[in-house]
């Protein structure tokens, strides 16, 4: 098979992350909202929908605003991505029956094992990622201002450690995981139910309906462990001083407690705005690779 799954699968999901880049920013800024280690934050303190969370962005940081820390998403795709789409092709066509298809759980294991290793090759870009897309939202007194993704990694590496780079890296993994089966997985079963029942033909109409599909389940499963993904990732860690959580399980607890359980689907509105425009692209664009690239790549 070569590395074809790799190229397909980076190249759709770059496409799919810029074009739905300020989705997800916006849904981070959600996500933090009512933060208790935030409340000095530029924000205001009422809780502000996906559309006053764009309109504040556009109005105190300008349309670039949308952007920031777009080059992290590229990186973060380039390393995560490419691993968990090529490795879930790899792992597919490898536990594929000889002339049947592949059968749900072992679908589900694959994206469980491939989103599990794209996350931790991936996980320093997430981090930067995420702390690029929030700084907006900080007085400006107290913004990391990182000029890109490289001095982002650069300067967390320098003042916090190189571990610092892997923070939060068992919620990421998790929510790969989860992420992955969950998209992929769903995508490759509604597809073959789709062309099984004959209601579509194997184009374009059949592609967007499994990609909603996929979208949609991603974005359940996964926003409570993205909301904790969050916290911890861009919580602030001053010398001597504790950290604002001591883990993911610290977080969950202390964010149920002061806001609620359904704050874990903060950004819920924003996640599946995202998740579905990203996935439709995703796969789409995926498709139409696999139809330039040769068999033999």
């Amino acid at each position: 098979m070569g590395v074809k799954g790799f190229v397909e699968g980076g190249i759709a999901s770059m496409v799919a992350g810029c074009s739905t880049h300020p989705l997800d920013l916006i849904k981070v800024r959600m996500q933090l909202q009512g933060e208790a280690a935030a409340a000095a934050a530029a924000l205001p303190a009422a809780r502000v929908g996906p559309m006053g969370v764009g309109l504040q962005i556009l109005r105190a940081e300008g349309a670039g605003g949308l952007f920031a820390g777009v080059s992290a998403t590229m990186l973060r795709q380039t390393l995560y991505s490419t691993t968990r789409m090529g490795l879930y092709d790899m792992l597919k066509t490898r536990w594929s029956s000889e002339g049947n298809g592949l059968p749900l759980h072992k679908k589900i294991t694959a994206g469980l094992v491939a989103g599990g290793i794209g996350a931790a090759v991936g996980n320093p870009a997430d981090v930067a990622m995420v702390r690029m897309q929030a700084d907006g939202r900080l007085p400006a007194a107290e913004r990391r201002n990182y000029a890109g993704v490289g001095d982002a990694i650069a300067r967390m590496a320098r003042a916090e450690g190189v571990g610092s780079l892997w923070r939060g890296s068992s919620l990421t993994i998790n929510r790969a995981m989860i992420v992955t089966a969950a998209q992929l997985a769903t995508y490759d079963q509604a597809k073959e139910a789709i062309l099984a029942s004959r209601a579509m033909a194997d184009g374009m109409a059949t592609h967007v309906a499994a990609s909603f599909a996929a979208g949609l389940v991603a974005a359940l499963a996964s926003n409570p462990v993205d909301v904790i993904k969050t916290r911890v990732m861009n919580m602030k860690v001053e010398p001597g001083a504790a950290p604002p959580y001591a883990g993911a399980l610290d977080c969950a607890l202390k964010t149920v407690r002061a806001e609620g359980p359904m704050a874990l689907y903060k950004g819920f509105v924003p996640t599946v705005s995202r998740q579905g425009p990203f996935t439709v692209v995703l796969f789409v664009t995926l498709e139409q690779v696999r139809k330039i690239l040769p068999p033999d790549f």
